[in-house]
């Protein structure tokens, strides 16, 4: 038997237990042997992997928010619904006059149709990401500026699993699934009308990562445009990953796309660092190899580099899985800068300086967590605040937003994504699961220090 026959025939044991509702007992192939701050920092431990029959699937069960309820904000923060009973809300941005931007998206569902792919929409339903794209962006508005959106309206719809959004000047610019579109914009308008333009075709069709964000320069001559792999580990063929697992340079008055970086799996979050001006990300590496690997990462994305997905991971860990292999591609592969841990599905990324949390969160970076399905015990579920210091991480990471999962790890009120600061400064935090939007701002005037680096029990250590 090949080894992909076996990998295909644990794929169908495991869609067929999911199917009898026995997937609690069998889905335990293996468990984690490192905690999950092991694998976190600049420094992570890299244990060999640990590939078996069947994929570890760990999920947690969509429950949602009860009336009053709401997650657990770090000590000296507060937190509350800024919006509720929206429709799979995935990414924010704030525009110029406050009002919030809301992606109301999920994937296109063009993925090919096979077993593994399969159990992968199995799984999405089970945790309640299985459900079809709104294919639009609401807009929020907090008139009276009491924390809350009483306001709310249909800003551009009939689009095709949008993401990321930008605006430069008075032109607004979405990313879909497959392209990216310009729209005219006028300061204080609720909806854009217009047909828009499309500006560039974006790598799609079978989209094992279908999410594209999209970043403007600061001179809003270009927007850096991040595109996730067709794949794990290119399985599909190295020919499919044509132009993926990449940011790419779009200049907006050409419509050229570029490449800027390589070998990143699926790079979501992208912000400029306020002290540097460099342009950092979060990216999801690869699966299937152990609950212990490999860790996500945030790192400054430097032109021209190369990160080593799919040859290797975290410089020369050479995945032994890719074929034909590149040991000179592996060579110039750079090591991220930061560690987030395994599995923990990092996709929001914002630098806190210009925030108006308390003092002591403003020189660092917040990641939303969307969290883990193939880990055990559980990682991510939450928002952590990783210090930095002269433009670089600096110490370990803080837990901020905790509590989307019960303590037992079975269940989850939400799952955290995409992030934005509000017209105050305060953080606005996408619950994708939960379909609220969550605001997090500083409990009492600046003072005092954060409780120590590291991850809560119930959090996946």
């Amino acid at each position: 038997m090949t080894r992909t026959s076996r990998y295909l025939l644990g794929l169908g044991v495991v869609l067929a237990m999911i199917g009898a509702g026995t997937y609690k007992f069998v889905l335990r192939p293996e468990t984690a042997q490192l905690s999950v701050s092991a694998g976190t920092g600049p420094h992570p431990k890299l244990p060999p992997p640990n590939k078996t029959l069947m994929p570890t699937v760990n999920i947690a069960r969509p429950i949602g928010w009860k009336a009053g309820e709401t997650p657990h904000a770090s000590e000296g923060l507060t937190v509350k619904a800024f919006a509720s009973g929206l429709n799979h809300p995935r990414w924010l941005y704030t525009l110029p006059n406050g009002d919030v931007l809301v992606a109301e998206t999920n994937s296109p569902g063009t993925d090919k149709e096979n077993l593994k792919n399969r159990i992968a929409r199995t799984i999405q339903g089970l945790v309640g990401a299985d459900v079809p794209s709104p294919n639009r962006i609401l807009l929020l508005r907090d008139a009276d500026g009491d924390g809350v959106a009483e306001e709310q309206s249909v800003f551009l719809d009939h689009l095709h699993s949008p993401f990321g959004m930008a605006l430069v000047g008075d032109t607004f610019y979405v990313a879909n699934a497959d392209s990216v579109w310009r729209f005219p914009y006028q300061a204080g308008e609720k909806s854009i009308t217009s047909a828009g333009e499309k500006v560039v075709d974006l790598p799609s069709g079978y989209n094992h990562h279908w999410t594209k964000n999209i970043l403007a320069s600061p001179d809003g001559q270009t927007l850096y445009v991040s595109i996730g792999s067709n794949s794990n580990v290119a399985e599909n063929g190295l020919q499919a990953e044509e132009g993926r697992a990449r940011i790419d340079k779009l200049d907006v008055k050409t419509g050229s796309l570029t490449p800027f970086a390589t070998g990143l799996r699926n790079p979501n979050g992208m912000a400029w660092e306020p002290q540097s001006g460099a342009l950092w990300a979060v990216v999801n590496e690869r699966d299937e190899i152990g609950s212990d690997l490999v860790p996500d990462y945030l790192t400054s994305v430097k032109d021209g580099a190369f990160y080593g997905w799919p040859y290797s991971y975290y410089g020369g860990h050479v995945d032994q899985r890719v074929s034909p292999q590149n040991p000179e591609l592996v060579a110039s592969a750079i090591a991220p800068d930061y560690a987030l841990g395994p599995h923990t599905a990092s996709l929001g990324l914002i630098f806190t300086q210009e925030s108006t949390l308390p003092a002591v969160w403003r020189n660092g970076a917040l990641i939303a967590q969307h969290g883990s399905w193939n880990r055990r015990p559980k990682s991510g579920y939450k928002v952590i605040f990783v210090p930095f210091l002269n433009g670089h991480p600096s110490g370990a990471p803080i837990d901020v937003l905790t509590g989307f999962l019960t303590p037992d790890e079975d269940q989850t009120h939400g799952r955290p994504v995409g992030m934005a600061l509000d017209k105050t400064g305060a953080v606005l935090v996408a619950d994708d699961v939960g379909n609220v939007i969550w605001r997090l701002s500083g409990k009492q005037p600046d003072g005092g220090a954060p409780p120590a680096g590291g991850s809560t029990p119930a959090q996946g250590e």
